[in-house]
């Protein structure tokens, strides 16, 4: 009967997809320079609210200098004035922040202080970026330049002959709401700010920030000013300074800007630590960092569109979290006091209802080291600050997002080896976090709906109730919060058992099926619940209450822990494979799969999470929900299903599917593309689908991957020969469609054979993923 129906849907679908997949005819010519940064573009997703940044930063920097056009995040392809060059920017968030220290270039008096006023002007046929570089000529004449190093952005200014050569560094205006500011103009060649902000969503608590900028020589007039009012020769003031030089003979000037979160010793500190050296220098530097991250991936075969979309968003990948410490070791915690981080890097900027699905499993493939301290930064939250975050901008909780991320991001690190030497450490704040909520003195909301998940079951919709502080709140998406805080609950049941807290792990394994609580038989759908356990809200899963960006149709898959049991509740496989079928209009995928993702599944602009029936690949609920056939016996249709997901991204501006979210909706095109899924968040399970790549060679650190390397081979992959015929790992049949963290680090290959027609590979019910029991 199975094989029947996958005849009759394979000869149905047996097309071209996409030309992004499509490579039927010979692969494009092999790059031979070398130079895999020359294929990133850093304009992608800065269209069409992805809310990219194009400007320079190097992996994972604490500085990502860029321009500022006017939008709310920083950049907008569409608009055509830049109000500044500032510090901080975060990829594809969906809020207002950042954007300290604008710094413009203008020639003759300066008479504005606002830079909506005096933004200049700019067109895309005078624009270029690549990984730490970005450079643009403005209508005044003056041609701009940035590059960074980890705590510093330089800049290198061309201007027109003039004796008015100015730069504007506006410490009072930025993208968040700010609350005070100060500059200083040290000497004739050093300028110093304060900035304290709050903002991203709703106000959070307030941060500071410390800069220095060096210029390269010294200036010959300067001034500050206090509102409307400049003033020629003062060397204070509240709201920004302008500083002059004479360019009549050398047209150029190079100034490096430092910053802190800590204090203004610590911005003098990194300065000392990493300025000092030329624009040319620290771009070449720059350069060098990411040339060496990109190449950690080398791809063989696909489209050169392909190879560029894949190697943009591995690129992205690397921009975040960010070190949010000083050169001398030195951060500013939850606390708000200044503590010291001995022995790893402290990190920063967690959106972990994001990144936990896919940025953090990439992260521990490619980048353990860095990963491991990004792990031990969130421990350090929690012993600095008294609990774990939800979502942290800088040194301050935001409590954006809903449900419990941290576990996951957390677990996820332990199933991947980061934790040695801190599992009991961190086991002990996730216990806390998992059985409690935060006090009333905690910025924090931590399992906000803590009290009644823990006594009914479920956490309760309440679309009414007040925010108990800034941020979002659990109550007002009940149902989807039930189905996270069990899931993390799955997860952090695991690491109970490894570590050998048996009972801790026999009740949070007891907790992970809570899920089955919000589950309405009358409906056949996952539903909120209120106070009293009366259902609540429209029967109808496409406009039903209680679900956080998305509806019950996105997040009805969002059970990893148990796949079969979901599937026992939606009433057998066949019914399960039936809707999903329907939730991915697979019948109008197998037509024409990149106009069915167009058309039937991107139904709305990037915030369009609602009223929809259908697979949603902006947004992250139902990010796993393509891998759920190779849990239900059809895994062909999981490889169906992504490859027309990557035909979504492109390598224009408008190429990212929603907003990327500091790397998550990367991280899916590059895990994707290569084959490799982590289908359990927070646990070590890898589904496997056809990569798109004839060849992918990992390059792994030896200290966490001891063979070094891991070869992906799927010779002849193509739009039409995409079906997985048999696998092998190292050589030896593998017929499960998953491999586990463990299995991974023995092998040094992985083998797809593949063809134009399904197999009976993966369709053994021993074939797919465990259940988290």
């Amino acid at each position: 009967m199975r094989g029947t129906r996958r005849t009759r849907l394979c000869l149905a679908g047996v097309m071209a997809a996409s030309a992004l997949i499509a490579t039927p005819a010979a692969p494009a010519a092999e790059r031979t320079d070398g130079h895999l940064a020359d294929l990133v573009n850093p304009f992608i997703g800065s269209q069409n609210e992805g809310n990219t940044f194009p400007g320079a930063a190097v992996p994972f920097g604490m500085v990502q200098l860029s321009p500022d056009t006017g939008h709310m995040t920083g950049y907008d392809y569409t608009q055509n004035r830049i109000r500044g060059f500032s510090l901080v920017h975060l990829s594809g968030v969906g809020c207002r922040l950042g954007g300290d220290l604008p710094v413009l270039p203008t020639t003759g008096d300066v008479t504005q202080t606002d830079y909506t006023k005096y933004a200049a002007g700019y067109s895309h046929q005078d624009e270029a970026a690549g990984p730490g570089y970005y450079r643009v000529g403005l209508a005044s004449g003056i041609r701009a330049e940035l590059t960074a190093t980890e705590r510093t952005g330089v800049q290198r200014y061309t201007f027109p002959a003039t004796d008015k050569a100015n730069v504007l560094l506006n410490a009072a205006q930025s993208l968040h709401k700010a609350v005070s500011s100060s500059v200083e103009i040290l000497d004739n060649r050093t300028v110093r700010t304060e900035i304290t902000g709050h903002g991203f969503c709703r106000d959070t608590g307030p941060y500071s920030l410390y800069t220095i900028t060096r210029f390269s020589r010294p200036f010959t007039a300067y001034g500050t000013w206090n509102g409307q009012t400049v003033t020629p020769g003062s060397r204070t003031g509240p709201g920004g300074a302008y500083v002059r030089f004479d360019t009549t003979k050398d047209r150029t000037v190079e100034a490096t800007t430092s910053m802190s979160y800590v204090d203004a010793r610590g911005a003098a500190g990194n300065l000392g630590a990493e300025g000092g050296k030329s624009f040319d220098a620290v771009r070449e530097r720059a350069r060098e960092e990411w040339e060496k991250r990109l190449a950690s991936v080398q791809v063989r075969g696909g489209t050169d569109t392909l190879r560029r979309t894949f190697y943009s968003s591995l690129y992205r990948s690397f921009l975040a979290p960010n070190i949010g410490g000083d050169s001398d070791g030195r951060y500013f915690g939850w606390d708000r006091r200044i503590h010291h981080a001995d022995g790893f890097t402290y990190y920063q900027n967690w959106s972990l209802w994001d990144t936990y699905r896919t940025q953090a499993q990439l992260l521990a493939l490619l980048a353990p080291r860095e990963a491991r301290d990004m792990a031990r930064s969130v421990v350090a939250i929690d012993e600095d600050g008294g609990w774990l975050p939800k979502w942290g901008y800088g040194p301050v909780e935001t409590n954006i997002m809903s449900g419990d991320p941290v576990t996951p991001f957390l677990t996820t690190a332990y199933q991947m080896g980061l934790l040695k030497g801190i599992e009991e450490r961190t086991y002990r704040a996730l216990k806390k976090n998992a059985d409690g909520v935060p006090p009333r003195g905690n910025p924090g909301i931590g399992r906000e709906a803590n009290t009644e998940y823990l006594a009914h079951g479920f956490a309760p919709f309440d679309k009414d109730r007040a925010y108990a502080k800034m941020g979002d709140s659990d109550y007002h998406h009940g149902a989807s919060v039930t189905l996270e805080y069990a899931l993390a609950d799955a997860m952090l049941a695991q690491m109970a058992r490894g570590l050998g807290h048996q009972a801790d792990a026999a009740r949070y394994a007891a907790r992970a099926q809570n899920y089955r609580n919000i589950f309405d038989p009358s409906t056949g759908f996952f539903r909120a619940r209120d106070a009293s356990g009366a259902f609540t809200g429209s029967a109808d899963p496409t406009a039903g209450a209680g679900f956080h960006e998305g509806t019950a149709w996105q997040y009805q898959w969002l059970v990893p822990q148990d796949v079969p049991g979901m599937v026992r509740l939606i009433g057998g496989e066949r019914k399960a494979n039936d809707r999903l079928d329907s939730f991915f209009a697979y019948d109008k995928l197998l037509a024409d799969p990149a106009k069915a993702a167009r058309e039937s599944w991107v139904h709305g602009n990037a915030y369009a999470y609602y009223n929809a029936d259908k697979y949603n690949p902006m947004n992250e609920p139902d990010l796993i929900a393509p891998y759920t056939y190779l849990a239900t016996g059809q895994p062909w249709k999981t490889t169906d299903v992504v490859h027309a997901a990557l035909t979504l991204f492109t390598d224009g501006p408008t190429g990212m599917t929603g907003n990327d979210d500091l790397g998550t909706m990367s991280a899916w095109n590059v895990l994707s593309s290569i084959g490799l899924f982590p289908i359990q968040p927070g646990y070590d399970t890898w589904g496997l689908s056809t990569p798109v790549f004839d060849r992918v060679d990992l390059t792994l650190d030896r200290q966490y991957w001891p063979n070094g390397t891991l070869t992906i081979a799927t010779p002849g992959t193509s739009a039409t020969d995409r079906y997985i015929q048999s696998v092998r790992t190292d050589g030896k049949a593998h017929g499960q469609t998953y491999l586990t963290t463990g299995a991974l680090r023995s092998l040094r290959s992985l083998a797809f054979t593949v063809g134009p027609r399904p197999s009976e590979w993966g369709t053994s019910p021993k074939a797919a993923q465990p259940v988290l029991k």
